[in-house]
């Protein structure tokens, strides 16, 4: 057994895929997908436990141009991931041409080319994938990385994902593993649990309130009311927190509908992915303006 050892922060434009792929390579749900771009607001760890060792990737906001208060937090977030990281890898979407935007990343990234830098065009399965446009523009912009780490993948239909790890893995350097062998994910509970229930919100009102909602988890207890450690369960207590008092009725729905309708999606994501059994008590209010507010960002964005 080898002592292969790395942080690989994976970056690229929104929507390209790299939630779902990092959740394909660590084996469980470690990020949350929605067809929402920038679903994604902080730095999630997931962790790939192989013969030759430990890779920890950080799935980071995706990268876009925008001045809005929020956008810049999650730049932020990106940025400090791929200094920390000792591995980047650069995911591109095969079915969308190469734009202003991934000029922007494929400049930050120039200096790490030559020794830190990986990449991969995703979305192979999609009918109009064009693997040879990507590569033609990394080659380009990116002249001093080798052929021999671009990479073709589906992380949808889990093709080429093998050789990338591969290569990742070659890439890494000797070290201790950080994380226990058990171990795909370190984040909190309360973290994953809010998460979850983001999740199911923004993929049911994503033409209503894609970024103007965030989740808060109150309290959470284990609860057993008899003597059998079997029918011990996890009771949580959640807000859906909108931006404005307004949106409230549609997070709610026509007589509740909506806010069930995320209940109970999120309660069966946290039943499969948990120890316990999860009662999950969802409620909604409003916090004036939070994208504005630096305080509820520095909570949201910072896992500090």
């Amino acid at each position: 057994m080898e002592n292969k050892s790395a942080f690989v922060a994976v970056v690229g434009r929104p929507s390209v895929g790299k939630s779902t792929l990092v959740n394909l390579l660590c084996g469980q749900k470690v990020a949350i997908v929605s067809a929402v771009p920038q679903t994604t607001r902080n730095a999630i760890r997931g962790i790939v436990n192989r013969p030759q060792g430990q890779l920890i990737f950080v799935d980071t906001p995706g990268r876009h141009a925008s001045e809005k208060k929020l956008n810049k937090k999650l730049m932020e977030v990106s940025d400090r991931a791929v200094q920390e990281a000792e591995l980047v890898l650069y995911l591109l979407d095969a079915s969308r041409a190469p734009g202003a935007e991934e000029e922007a990343i494929a400049r930050s990234l120039a200096p790490l080319a030559g020794e830190k830098l990986i990449a991969a065009v995703n979305k192979m399965d999609a009918k109009d994938a064009d693997f040879e446009a990507a590569r033609s523009f990394l080659t380009l912009k990116l002249p001093s990385l080798p052929d021999s780490r671009i990479f073709k993948i589906s992380a949808l239909k889990n093709e080429g994902a093998e050789e990338l790890l591969h290569c990742l893995f070659d890439m890494a350097g000797e070290g201790e593993r950080l994380y226990p062998g058990e171990y795909y994910t370190d984040q909190d509970l309360g973290f994953r649990i809010a998460e979850i229930i983001r999740e199911k919100a923004i993929n049911r009102l994503r033409e209503e309130l894609p970024h103007s909602l965030y989740v808060e988890v109150a309290d959470t207890e284990l609860r057993n009311d008899g003597e059998d450690p079997a029918k011990t369960r996890l009771w949580i207590r959640a807000f859906i927190i909108t931006e404005r008092e307004s949106q409230k009725g549609m997070v709610v729905g026509k007589s509740g509908e909506m806010i069930k309708a995320i209940r109970q999606a999120a309660q069966k994501d946290l039943n499969r992915i948990l120890d316990w059994k999860v009662d999950l008590d969802l409620r909604v209010k409003s916090s004036h303006d939070w994208r504005h507010n630096d305080k509820v960002l520095r909570r949201l964005i910072s896992r500090e």
